[in-house]
């Protein structure tokens, strides 16, 4: 399994050493299962044949041969492991259990290669996806076989078409990529997608977009080696271009989703599972996310000289979208304002969030195309915005008319000689007795240590009354102390 999970797959070296290190399995699995139907018990020798078909229907299943008896050993130990679930403790019966639909798969995909099933290769996908370690081989197959799948379907994909417009793809590896999205995004909005289970969603929304970037990443390399033809570089720039939309619009549909699931842990409590619960500014924050989204998809698709219709539509659609995201926004705001206390903030941002989504509601109604569900939205949340500022409204007028009663509360026990508050001493004052300065673990009050910052304390003073009084001294003469000059006897005529 360790050569399995190398980035380009086992080289033939590898493979011929994956293979034999398999065969050896085989033959130490047929020794173990002649030992225990010797020396074990009834159920140990079944287990062991059951483990001894699983590994040599795996060393067939690598090898890419004899396919029909590779089913017949999947097949042998499906039955082995049915038949031990039905007895034995409940650990055991849901471990057989698991056996058995780990094995489903494989056993499906050797009657496709042999070709008694109509399986197809889109179906083999989901597949793909389950957990346990009898599919580690299956999931390196199935990923061959869909990449030669893709392979083949894209050869006969010539053009990609977007919002009127046909764009050639001549590189190979580019159709494959946009082929595997393309079928990644049947997964999401197809009959089933309604059944999918958010966090698989948002799988599937990885996966595209890895798909996407690497068929972007071939376009521009083509246009770094295309020649001078001008008519060639404009059918790239269009190409890159309306992948870098489609790109646009699944980001979108993916925060969308995300703001889906903030908004069912919105009102819940926190449960034993400690889930999080999510607040208020997240969402604010999603919001953000999804009107950069839509600012960046309508400067992109309104890009251009010529436009065609359904490019006009797009970013009339991007409008109504950014002004549906703009109210939901101002709505989640004013909630964390109102969960913070302030009313006032609270008030006006839930009366600018109800006309946001009026607006909004109006310019939907009056579409061609309007999206019933996204109205029936706007409703709600303009009824939400109605009724929550005017709770904060009579919030706001309840706490203010409540003001002075708090305030004379608060202030009815206050004393000037603060006799008739208890005064606990410091932690220096008491260091004679044995008692705790921190207080209980389970209550929330400050230790008594020592007074931080300290008080002041009186200093004496600098002595600035001989800088005062320097004026009105008089000082002695210091003449007879200093040197005098000797004169000569000629200075003496000339001074």
């Amino acid at each position: 399994m360790e050569k399995k999970t190398l980035p380009d797959g086992p080289n033939a070296r590898q493979r011929s050493y994956l293979i034999g290190r398999l065969r050896k399995a085989v033959k130490w699995a047929s020794l173990f299962q002649e030992l225990c139907s010797i020396k074990g018990d009834s159920r140990t020798s079944l287990e062991a044949e059951a483990y001894a078909a699983y590994m040599k229907g795996s060393l067939l299943f690598e090898q890419d041969q004899n396919w029909d008896v590779a089913l017949k050993c999947f097949k042998s130990a499906r039955a082995v492991y049915e038949e031990l679930g039905k007895y034995g403790d409940l650990e055991n019966q849901v471990l057989c259990r698991e056996r058995v639909e780990e094995l489903e798969p494989s056993i499906r995909y050797c009657l496709h290669k042999i070709g008694e099933s109509n399986l197809q290769t889109s179906e083999l996908v989901s597949i793909g996806e389950m957990e346990g370690p009898a599919l580690d081989l299956f999931k390196a197959k199935l990923e061959a076989a869909m990449a030669e799948a893709r392979s083949q379907q894209a050869a006969s994909m010539t053009e990609f078409h977007w919002l009127g417009n046909r764009f050639p793809i001549s590189n190979a590896k580019t159709r494959v990529s946009i082929l595997k999205a393309q079928e990644l995004e049947k997964d999401i909005h197809g009959s089933a997608a309604d059944s999918l289970p958010a966090e698989k969603k948002l799988v599937l929304y990885d996966k595209i977009f890895a798909a996407y970037h690497e068929a972007r990443s071939c376009i521009r390399n083509d246009l770094v080696t295309a020649a001078n033809s001008e008519n060639v570089k404009d059918e790239l720039s269009g190409l890159d271009k309306a992948i870098g939309a489609i790109l646009g619009q699944r980001t979108i549909e993916r925060n969308q989703l995300l703001v889906k699931i903030a908004k069912s842990k919105l009102n819940k409590v926190r449960d034993d599972k400690n889930e999080k619960v999510t607040k208020p500014e997240e969402l604010v924050r999603l919001y953000d996310l999804l009107l950069q989204n839509t600012a960046d998809l309508s400067d992109l698709v309104s890009s251009g000289r010529d436009r065609k219709m359904e490019e006009i539509a797009l970013a009339e659609e991007c409008e109504l979208k950014s002004m549906v995201f703009r109210a939901e926004r101002c709505f989640y705001l004013a909630k964390s304002y109102s969960s913070a206390g302030k009313r006032t903030e609270a008030y006006a941002l839930y009366s600018r969030a109800h006309s946001l989504a009026d607006a909004a509601l109006m310019k939907l109604q009056s579409a061609n195309a309007a999206d019933q569900v996204i109205i029936n939205e706007l409703r709600t949340l303009c009824n939400e915005s109605r009724s929550n500022s005017c709770v904060e409204h009579a919030k706001g007028i309840m706490e203010e008319e409540k003001a002075p009663e708090n305030l004379s509360k608060k202030i009815s026990n206050i004393s000037l000689n603060g006799t008739d508050k208890k005064m606990e001493k410091l932690l220096m004052e008491k260091l004679d007795t044995y008692e705790s300065a921190v207080g209980e673990a389970n209550m929330k009050v400050a230790p008594r240590i020592e007074t931080f910052p300290p008080a002041f304390q009186p200093v004496p003073r600098n002595p600035i009354v001989l800088d005062l009084a320097y004026n009105l001294i008089d000082f002695p003469s210091l003449d007879a102390r200093m040197k005098k000059d000797k004169k000569g006897f000629i200075s003496r005529f000339w001074g």
